[in-house]
């Protein structure tokens, strides 16, 4: 039996709370508590991962969050800046665009 480890994560209960169990669940404990805690990747390099799918899929909802979690986890804006320009020409000129307006912002409202 695997014994849960709780990292504390609450972010699909602060953005659910009872109305979708089943996504907080996923969410909190195996998306943030088991996934990204896996020894395979640093949360840096998840974190870049994570930012290549969701610009490359125009998922700019949870790109914000994500962008905002590299940070976090180590990424300098100036290597999103160059990430995003280099998922430009292998995502999508206009995923690259939105992707880095999104970063623009985050930067911007953190300053």
């Amino acid at each position: 039996m695997v014994e849960e480890q709780s990292t504390g994560w609450t972010g699909g209960r602060d953005a659910f709370g009872d109305f979708a169990p089943g996504m907080v669940h996923y969410t909190d404990k195996v998306l943030f508590d088991e996934v990204w805690e896996r020894d395979g990747l640093s949360k840096r390099d998840r974190s870049l991962a994570t930012v290549a799918a969701l610009t490359a899929l125009g998922k700019t909802d949870q790109l914000r969050f994500h962008l905002a979690f590299a940070r976090q986890n180590g990424v300098t804006d100036d290597e999103l800046k160059e990430t995003l320009l280099h998922l430009a020409f292998y995502a999508g000129w206009p995923n690259g665009m939105a992707a880095t307006t999104v970063l623009k912002g985050v930067i911007e409202n953190e300053d």
